[in-house]
């Protein structure tokens, strides 16, 4: 179903295509409408609309329903079309550094399912897969014959998968791994982009096009959605923010630079910090916990990461100029304790003109927002969805 979206790809073929777009995010935004509602939405004239309804009809995409209204005593009743869930389902799986999400959505963008499992950091991929199987299977929710395809998140920057760095990551060949198992196309980006996406389409920045995204947990990285479009970079190397240099005579980073935001605000620099400040909690939840009680020693730390996280978010945003600022990862449950530092030291450092027009907000779908964006990914090479972006990953996916 995905290869064919690629034929016969006219001029002709492009405008039909964008008018399918523009009437299944009117469904997907605001749920069954009337053709009249559609046409006025819309712009297109009766006869395009006709055309275009008739189509997505005729293909499965859309359904058409006449609702129950009580008391109807003349007239035609007014059929609604709607998207239709029964088309397909899409499965999204997140491979972190020690964990498996994964989710499903039916084609009118309903969540169906979702769940998690922690693991080994070195369990191999044959095994994690059997994890993401399992979970999806249990859920009892998903039909997995029903998938159309499978979106992927993983760590570290995806660029050719058969490149020396996929080798060395261990994603050479994860994408024939799934497709064996799954037997379905799959699509591979950068797990904390994907999670960017996901907020900007489900989450905590569904209202603004352009959105900077953080996550901050056993890495440090992120994502940027720029006119409501996933931005990549070249090679697909977007969003390192955590290799951002903080401090150039810092601690060694694995990426080998030296202090940058990744040895200062991931999960284990956090605890290093906070242990070198006296600190006794053994880990993340007791460091939570003692913030949350008011620790002075964890507080401290808290506000220093604040500042420094501040520091980088201030300067791409200089660069950028996003609407929304999202803070997610495990480190961001500290709450205010921590986004009150990165706000202040974020506005202190941007220009005064910018500051009014930057929202920082803590992200909202939590464990399962990279699985999420892979499904943004699947959904955008089916006719059912409009305006996800179309990453340069799906050549070596």
């Amino acid at each position: 179903m995905l290869s064919c979206m690629h034929e016969h790809d006219g001029p002709l073929t492009r405008l039909r295509r964008s008018h399918e777009q523009a009437v299944l995010e009117l469904l997907r935004k605001h749920g069954p409408l009337s053709r009249a509602e559609l046409g006025d939405r819309s712009g297109l004239s009766r006869t395009t609309l006709h055309d275009i309804v008739a189509g997505l009809v005729g293909n499965g995409s859309v359904v058409v329903a006449t609702p129950h209204v009580e008391g109807r005593k003349r007239g035609r009743p007014v059929e609604k079309l709607s998207l239709n869930p029964a088309a397909g389902e899409a499965v999204g799986i997140d491979f972190a550094r020690r964990a498996v999400h994964v989710a499903a959505v039916n084609f009118a963008h309903e969540v169906i399912g979702s769940a998690s499992e922690a693991h080994a950091a070195d369990l191999s991929w044959p095994e994690r897969i059997d994890i993401a199987e399992r979970l999806l299977a249990a859920s009892g929710a998903v039909h997995l014959d029903a998938l159309s395809a499978i979106g992927v998140g993983v760590v570290g920057p995806i660029t050719d998968p058969g490149s020396e760095k996929a080798r060395a990551r261990g994603t050479d060949g994860l994408p024939d791994l799934l497709r064996k198992r799954f037997g379905v196309p799959v699509l591979l980006d950068n797990n904390t982009r994907l999670a960017a996406l996901a907020e900007a389409v489900w989450g905590a920045a569904a209202d603004s096009s352009d959105v900077l995204y953080l996550r901050l947990s056993h890495g440090v990285g992120g994502g940027l959605v720029v006119g409501g479009a996933l931005h990549r970079g070249r090679n697909g190397l977007s969003g390192e923010f955590g290799h951002i240099t903080v401090d150039p005579a810092g601690r060694p980073c694995e990426c080998g630079g030296a202090g940058c935001l990744e040895t200062r605000a991931s999960l284990d620099a956090v605890l290093y910090r906070y242990r070198e400040a006296g600190g006794r909690a053994d880990g993340l939840a007791a460091f939570l916990d003692a913030a949350a009680v008011g620790e002075r020693s964890a507080l401290d730390v808290l506000e220093r990461v604040g500042v420094d996280i501040g520091g980088v978010l201030a300067a791409v945003c200089q660069a950028v100029g996003p609407g929304v600022v999202v803070v997610g990862g495990e480190l961001a449950e500290a709450g205010p304790a921590l986004l009150g530092p990165v706000e202040r030291a974020l506005r202190e450092q941007l220009m005064p003109m910018a500051r009014p027009h930057v929202d920082v907000r803590r992200a909202t779908l939590g464990e399962t927002g990279s699985a999420l964006g892979g499904i943004a990914l699947v959904l955008h090479e089916s006719p059912l969805l409009s305006h996800y972006p179309r990453p340069d990953s799906e050549e070596n996916a």
